[in-house]
């Protein structure tokens, strides 16, 4: 393992990925402590610091003389305490399904916004969400260029989320920004829908070195079901 970074945060990443990749799925238990220890080549202080890390982020709790669980395998995890929107719609008596309707890599001008984030190409990604089969989110997400790698049946299948930090694009930090905006034609057809108005919102996702690894669009038909938040305490 190498020695560039602290050593604790190794190994908590590593950890973290394995989580992510379904290795540890929720619900189950870590290795112990003399299992990670023998594992990852360190020292009972490093694997014990590691997982206070994980679990001060909430993915994993620590019970003495019962092991550690896995909480959590949500990249953003730590990032929001806010409850994801589609996991709120999931969680109701709606039926909720996503399609991949566009998946490619694109050249950027150096005009153009995109472009001092992304450099002169990325990958563009689109897909609708469903409400009981009613189109009801329109999303456009800009991602780094090297993730033109990944097959359209991984992005139907896997979170996009976990899919950036599966290939070391790991997300420290995320803005959103809400508008009303008047849907074009394009946007109307796919939602299909005659509003002249719906909500969009505008995400930038961030790692810890300020890098753009996400930037996306997302058209909200908002007469078919408002936006709602629930928050944590």
């Amino acid at each position: 393992m190498k020695r560039t970074r602290v050593l604790y945060l190794e190994v908590a990443d590593k950890i973290k990925e394995d989580i992510f990749s379904g290795k540890y799925p929720v619900g189950s238990m870590l290795p112990t402590e003399n299992e990670l220890e023998e594992l990852f080549q360190v020292s009972k202080i490093t694997v014990r610091k590691a997982i206070e890390l994980l679990a001060t982020d909430e993915y994993v709790e620590k019970k003495s003389g019962r092991g550690t669980t896995v909480l959590s395998n949500r990249p953003y995890n730590r990032l929001s305490k806010a409850e994801s929107f589609t996991q709120i719609l999931k969680d109701s008596q709606y039926e909720v399904r996503k399609e991949t309707i566009g998946l490619e890599k694109i050249s950027i001008k150096k005009d153009h916004p995109l472009y001092s984030m992304f450099g002169s190409a990325a990958v563009c990604f689109k897909r609708l969400y469903y409400l009981n089969d009613q189109p009801y989110i329109y999303f456009v997400h800009y991602l780094p260029k090297d993730m033109n790698k990944m097959k359209q049946k991984e992005f139907d299948k896997e979170s996009l989320y976990r899919l950036l930090t599966q290939n070391n694009h790991i997300i420290d930090s995320f803005s959103d920004d809400f508008s009303a905006t008047f849907l074009t034609d394009e946007e109307k057809a796919l939602l299909k829908t005659t509003s002249e108005i719906g909500i969009k919102r505008v995400r930038r996702s961030t790692t810890e070195d300020r890098e753009v690894v996400e930037y996306s669009e997302a058209i909200y038909h908002t007469d078919l079901h408002p936006y709602h938040i629930n928050y944590e305490t």
